[in-house]
């Protein structure tokens, strides 16, 4: 059993993290304590990561999007992810720069892993984003984006696609970073999630 698993954070791991993230050793250690609590063995599972996402979003159907978070962060497809992979997972989806936060979007976008993104594939991510939307707040889109069919048809139009066109990652970031309507409609509103993440904070 041993070391791996006590309590302290190895140093090489820590100082990898404080490079890469915007996390002080501070939190990072406070974090890795409250992570072994909720996941002794050191490692989440699917499951247990949608449990954690699932408590940000209480009065949503997180589910389907938090698989596909999941499946984005679990970068050597073991299907469970570690302390560096899970802590990754929260700087890119709450305060990475727009190009690293773009690179994990297009991951996320890119649903069978082969390097590019398709309309349907953009379609899945954006039905899934729409399950944590609360009915009240989708009443209040605009006519031209307030079902996934729309925010797709929109996102893809501004990219300049045909249906059965693809998209490469380099396009995809070079066009989000080109327009800021492409950034909001990709995104879970950030804001909300940064919000519950730092009142979940230990």
């Amino acid at each position: 059993m041993g070391n791996s698993k006590s309590g302290a954070l190895s140093k090489e791991i820590l100082e990898d993290l404080q490079l890469n993230t915007k996390f002080t050793e501070e939190e990072l250690c406070a974090w890795y304590q409250s992570f072994l609590k909720e996941c002794p063995s050191g490692r989440i599972s699917r499951k247990e990561f949608e449990s954690i996402y699932g408590k940000f979003f209480p009065d949503a159907d997180p589910k389907a999007y938090a698989q596909h978070v999941f499946r984005s962060f679990d970068t050597n497809s073991d299907g469970t992810l570690d302390f560096k992979e899970y802590v990754v997972a929260l700087h890119m989806t709450t305060g990475g720069k727009p190009t690293q936060k773009l690179e994990w979007a297009f991951s996320l976008y890119d649903v069978d892993g082969n390097g590019t993104i398709s309309k349907n594939e953009v379609l899945e991510i954006v039905m899934a984003i729409f399950k944590m939307i609360s009915p009240e707040d989708v009443k209040l889109l605009p006519d031209d984006e307030n079902t996934p069919e729309k925010r797709a048809e929109k996102i893809w139009g501004f990219f300049g696609k045909k249906d059965d066109d693809k998209l490469t990652e380099e396009e995809f970031i070079e066009g989000t970073l080109a327009n800021k309507d492409i950034l909001r409609l990709i995104q879970f509103e950030p804001q909300k999630v940064k919000e519950k993440i730092k009142e979940k904070k230990p």
